[in-house]
């Protein structure tokens, strides 16, 4: 499923959503000014214009085509009813036609209920030379969308990121609590890691066209071995690289340690650790070994969601049918289906209850 793929390993193998080659010295990040607002016109919700002083803002960017966000959406919708004060604009980004922009917000209805914009695009440009795609997420180097930006009542940005992890920073800027110079110290350091792995993904891009594994796992420990910051990043790449190539015992090894490691708190790392073992799509079957992690991992993932993640619930069913499970993998399936909010991933996930009851 497109949602498990991790932002990580599009940026590194080069199927970044946000067009590259920004030019400017400084990149926009925690502690700058927040870009103008530049909309062709908002689509639904009272306009905004410019961000008052004293008012908070969210500012999240999508589109019609994008999996990921369609899943964000409802939770932004939460998150604006539970913070009424805050103001939240989703800008539609990155469209090769702003033509079903407006059918899709229809179609959400009241999943999607806070302002919602289309992005200005000038004469001669398409999707990628969007004004709000230019100033924001180009300007932030940010890797994909969906991307969220949390704007202060000072109208400086204080958080950049996934909108599914920003609900617990969003409390703390609400309630006066958030260190904005701390924030924007992890924000450089998230820069210096975006430009490690866009010069990683210059090399990266060939030889994964040629199918070369053995050299793009050489070309990740070498960028690994000459800064260190970017390995909890590619970790998940590389363990799809191990998997891919068939070195199983190498595979199990490093996705212990990540399982057991820097992933062992991180939700979604685990949930891509474990997708990248029982994916159907991959060439090499995994052994026993293998699947009895990817179960772990899938676990500690599902215990982390609390249980209501239907994506992370479905990744936990297939790798306990592939490990021979089959009564768990029905029950974490239906249990998926009963917590799902979107349409779309319901669809899949009732073709893989059908494929466990056969």
């Amino acid at each position: 499923m497109l949602s498990k793929l991790c932002s990580a390993a599009l940026a590194v193998i080069g199927l970044s959503l946000v067009a590259s080659g920004v030019k400017a010295d400084h990149v926009l990040g925690v502690g700058d000014a927040a870009p103008g607002i530049s909309v062709k016109k908002f689509v639904k919700g009272v306009p905004v214009s410019k961000f008052e002083k004293g008012k908070l803002y969210v500012v999240e960017f999508w589109a019609t085509w994008c999996g990921p966000c369609k899943v964000s959406i409802p939770h932004l919708t939460d998150m604006q009813k539970k913070y009424k004060n805050v103001t939240f604009i989703g800008v539609s980004v990155f469209e090769q036609s702003q033509d079903g922009v407006v059918p899709f917000v229809k179609s959400m209805g009241d999943k999607m209920d806070y302002r919602v914009a289309m992005d200005s695009i000038p004469a001669g440009k398409d999707g990628q030379g969007g004004l709000m795609a230019t100033h924001w997420m180009e300007a932030s180097k940010q890797p994909g969308i969906p991307t969220a930006f949390i704007v202060g009542k000072d109208s400086k940005l204080a958080w950049i990121g996934h909108p599914m992890e920003m609900e617990t920073v969003l409390a703390k800027v609400v309630a006066g609590k958030w260190d904005l110079k701390v924030a924007a110290a992890e924000s450089t350091k998230k820069a210096r890691i975006q430009a490690a792995l866009q010069n990683l993904n210059k090399v990266i891009g060939p030889l994964m066209q040629k199918n070369d594994t053995a050299g793009a796992l050489k070309a990740v420990d070498s960028a690994v071995a000459a800064n260190p910051e970017i390995e909890e990043t590619v970790a998940s790449f590389k363990f799809n690289l191990l998997v891919q190539k068939g070195s199983e015992a190498d595979a199990c090894a490093y996705g212990t340690k990540l399982a057991n490691g820097s992933l062992h708190n991180s939700t979604q790392g685990l949930n891509e650790l474990a997708w990248n073992i029982v994916n159907p799509q991959n060439p090499h079957k995994a052994g026993g070994a293998l699947l009895q992690l990817a179960v772990t991992a899938a676990t500690r993932a599902d215990v982390l969601a609390n249980g209501k993640d239907s994506s992370i619930a479905d990744t936990l069913a297939t790798a306990q049918f592939a490990a021979g499970n089959k009564a768990g993998a029905i029950a974490t399936e239906q249990r998926a289906i009963k917590n799902c909010t979107d349409p779309q991933l319901g669809v899949e996930l009732k073709k893989s209850l059908d494929r466990f009851t056969k």
